[in-house]
């Protein structure tokens, strides 16, 4: 790999690692209320993007309810969940997405695991059940069971995109946008009032934090992601995204304290290796799939 695309690999995956703090900061920091969080961030990316919403590819339903999945179901419960955990235990439970994805692809397109994604699938579950498992109150945190929930839906969308002819990611993100800002809107206004005083209040670091994360991360992440996949192998760039992951973590106990104990250790260690495996021995369907699940960080 050119220096200069690693180098870019490194930024995107910093992007990306850096808004999972900054999200955090916004739902905990400034109380702004997740559903209308994640509203205003599709209302910018729609806005944006609103030009490449037509010629819309076809069947238009299962369209609609793929963009659903990924964009305003996935980051519904990522934002709610992500307000009950600290941002290191959610980049762990997050790698749960390709497993998933993994077992969605043998359920829905007739795929077949092999022994050593096998491995890697068990690999990475026991991690996940590690990190989010509280041996003191014999709990496992509701915040982290989101975060699950929202990597499961990303997950089925993923798979789902499989089964669209003609998508181009640009259309596709505009309608994850538009498909995504009226429910989590009715849904904001329905269970979180007074959340546009909130957000008023919180003033000029809300409206920051909101361009970073619907402009830079969704445009400029996405767009250098897809950029890579054309000049190198995805099992490579997939690998070496999980630096995001790892810098979440480092960012998360630096910058707000997270707590890094033996339980996180081993349980990101394991649920990584994991996702290693499986993202070194997929084969080229697996590839596709994992490209455009990707695209939604």
């Amino acid at each position: 790999m050119a220096l200069r695309d690693f180098a870019l690999l490194i930024l995107m995956c910093l992007v990306w690692a850096f808004n999972n703090i900054l999200s955090k900061y916004v739902v905990s920091g400034l109380e702004v209320p997740p559903l209308f969080y994640a509203a205003a961030r599709f209302a910018i990316l729609t806005l944006v993007l609103i030009p490449f919403l037509r010629p819309a590819p076809r069947p238009i339903w299962r369209l609609v309810v793929t963009a659903l999945l990924m964009g305003g179901g996935n980051f519904a419960l990522m934002f709610v969940g992500l307000k009950m955990s600290t941002p290191s235990a959610v980049s762990v439970v997050f790698q749960l997405g390709l497993p998933m994805t993994v077992l969605l692809s043998v359920l829905m397109l007739h795929e077949r695991i092999g022994l050593w994604r096998g491995f890697g699938i068990g690999l990475t579950f026991a991690g996940v059940v590690i990190v989010i498992f509280d041996p003191h109150g014999l709990e496992i945190s509701t915040g982290l069971l989101l975060v699950a929930a929202a990597t499961f839906m990303s997950s089925l969308g993923a798979v789902m995109t499989k089964q669209i002819e003609g998508m181009r990611p640009l259309t596709f993100q505009a309608w994850v946008g538009f498909s995504s800002v009226w429910p989590l809107a009715a849904l904001s206004a329905w269970l979180e009032p007074g959340q546009v005083d909130i957000a008023l209040h919180a003033g000029w670091p809300f409206l920051g934090a909101l361009l970073f994360s619907a402009l830079i991360v969704s445009l400029f992440a996405h767009t250098s992601y897809v950029m890579l996949l054309q000049k190198y192998e995805a099992n490579l760039i997939s690998a070496l995204t999980l630096m995001t992951p790892l810098i979440t973590i480092g960012m998360g106990v630096v910058l707000l304290g997270d707590p890094f104990g033996p339980r996180m250790i081993i349980g990101s260690a394991l649920a990584i290796s994991g996702v290693l495996v499986i993202a070194l021995r997929r084969n080229q369907i697996m590839a596709m799939l994992m490209a455009v699940r990707s695209r939604l960080k």
